[in-house]
């Protein structure tokens, strides 16, 4: 999942994106209106974290421009310390998804990002799976012939994608998008070298399959 956080404290927003790198996301930052709506000019993301009260654009025109100028592909969260009913209803009237007042329990800003980014993209069912292979993206927990895979939040994000895509080749260039965020370095090795640690975790008969300089996918043992 791609997240987009925008908030002007700075601590705050740099806190967030650490827990939600943590639960696998990639996530990218900006703490002002104008780069909210740089971002979401050149990237899709599954769900924007906006804080409604930032400098430059508002929050409440970089929702609208969000919801109603480019698509409505990104689901917003309003995250704001304006918590009155009337403030709510106004937020969710300019386009936005979900409202969550500060402060907030860290979990529940999580379940509601999941929440948002399954309705982001086509519905998915609640279990993947593929042979002996299963992952449960709510519960974070993977397994291979009934045993439990240790897997570090970028290689089930992977695995996630891979497994999303039913078989469908998946691009390096699509993963990097989807499990890096904006500190990744387009000409790095991480991909190649996150799918060879999987590989080896998945063990044998391999399933991850590599189609040379174009990707990867999911198939059968």
């Amino acid at each position: 999942m791609r997240v987009l956080v925008v908030e002007d404290f700075e601590i705050l927003a740099r806190t967030i994106a650490t827990g939600l790198r943590r639960e696998g996301m990639a996530v990218d930052v900006v703490l002002d209106g104008d780069g909210a709506l740089e971002r979401v000019t050149t990237t899709r993301y599954d769900v924007v974290v906006l804080d409604r009260d930032i400098p430059g654009v508002h929050g409440d025109e970089v929702c609208r421009r969000i919801a109603f100028d480019h698509g409505g592909h990104s689901r917003v969260l309003m995250l704001t310390a304006a918590g009155t009913v009337r403030q709510r209803i106004d937020g969710l009237g300019l386009g936005a998804d979900d409202y969550l007042p500060k402060p907030f329990d860290f979990d529940e800003l999580v379940a509601r990002i999941r929440a948002l980014g399954r309705r982001s993209t086509a519905a998915l069912p609640p279990i993947l799976q593929r042979a002996d292979l299963t992952l449960d993206p709510t519960r974070r927990v993977a397994t291979r012939a009934g045993l439990r895979l240790d897997l570090s939040p970028k290689e089930f994000a992977v695995l996630e994608c891979l497994l999303a895509a039913d078989g469908r080749l998946v691009s390096t260039e699509e993963l990097l998008e989807r499990v890096w965020d904006e500190a990744a370095d387009p000409f790095t090795t991480a991909v190649k070298t996150t799918v060879k640690r999987l590989r080896a975790k998945l063990g044998e008969p391999p399933i991850i399959h590599t189609v040379r300089e174009a990707g990867y996918r999911i198939g059968e043992p």
